[in-house]
C-alpha cells in the first residue's frame, strides 16, 4: 500500500520541504525500510513537479536515508543497528560538550520541557515522544551558546529520529528517560559541568543499548513476516 503524503504548495524552498516531508515519512514508517520509491509517485502525492523531488532524493541519498535498490531505482535505506550505535557515539560526544558549556553558564532548562516529555512517555503517540526528546536536546544545544554543536548534531538526530520511530512503535518510551533528563538539567543549573557531562554520556549509552536491542527485535520480527 503506497504511503499517503500531504500535498505541498509550490514555494521557493520546495526542495527543502519535499526533503522534510520524505524524512517525516521515513521516520514514522509511512515509507518503510526497503520500500522502493519513484520520483513520479512522490511528485504525484505531493502535487509538485519531478525536479524538486529529484533534488530532494539526491540529498536523501547523500545523507543515507535512501539507497540504490537491487536492479535499478531507489529504496528507503535499511535500518542498521551497528550504524545506529556509531551515530550515538557522535551524538554522545556533542551532548557532553553541550552539557559542559551549558553548565558553565548555569543555564536553567525549562522544566515544562521535562513535564511534557513525561506526559508523552505515558501516552501512545510515538511522534510526540520523539518530538519531546528532540525538544530537550535542542534546548541543551541552545544553552551551550555554540551554534556549531546544533548544526553538527542535526543530521545525526535525523537518523536517530528514524530509529526511534521504528522501535517506539514496538514499545513506548521509558519514563525513566525523563528522570535522566531532569538530573542532567539539575546538574547544568548547578554549574556542575563534570556531573552534567557524565550524566549525559551515561544517558546516551543507555539509550543506545536500549534502542539497539529493540531495533534488533524489530528487524527480526519483520524478517519473519510473509513477503
Amino acid at each position: 500500500m503506497p504511503a499517503q503524503l500531504l500535498r505541498l504548495q509550490a514555494t521557493p524552498d520546495l526542495v527543502d520541504r519535499v526533503y522534510r516531508s520524505l524524512i517525516d515519512a521515513i521516520s514514522d514508517g509511512s515509507l518503510a525500510p526497503g520500500q522502493r520509491i519513484t520520483q513520479e509517485d512522490i511528485a504525484g502525492q505531493l502535487a509538485v513537479s519531478r525536479q524538486p523531488v529529484l533534488q530532494a532524493l539526491r540529498l536523501l541519498k547523500k545523507d543515507g536515508f535512501v539507497e540504490d535498490a537491487p536492479g535499478r531505482g531507489l529504496q528507503v535505506a535499511l535500518l542498521d543497528p551497528e550504524w545506529m550505535r556509531k551515530v550515538y557515539q557522535v551524538r554522545g560526544a556533542l551532548d557532553a560538550l553541550a552539557a559542559r558549556l551549558a553548565a558553565q553558564r548555569r543555564f536553567r532548562i525549562d522544566p515544562e520541557l521535562i513535564e511534557r516529555g513525561r506526559a508523552a512517555a505515558r501516552g501512545v503517540d510515538v511522534m510526540a515522544m520523539i518530538d519531546a526528546d528532540l525538544a530537550f536536546h535542542a534546548a541543551l544545544y541552545a544553552a551551550a551558546a555554540n551554534p556549531l554543536i546544533e548544526q553538527s548534531a542535526q543530521l545525526h538526530w535525523r537518523h536517530l529520529r528514524r530509529v526511534m520511530g521504528a522501535v517506539l512503535q514496538l514499545a513506548g518510551q521509558r519514563e525513566t528517560v525523563w528522570d535522566e533528563h531532569q538530573a542532567i538539567a539539575k546538574a547544568i543549573a548547578a554549574g556542575d559541568a563534570d556531573t552534567a557531562a557524565r550524566l549525559i554520556e551515561d544517558h546516551g549509552l543507555r539509550a543506545s543499548d536500549n534502542l539497539g536491542e529493540r531495533l534488533v527485535q524489530v528487524l527480526q520480527a519483520r524478517a519473519q513476516l510473509p513477503s
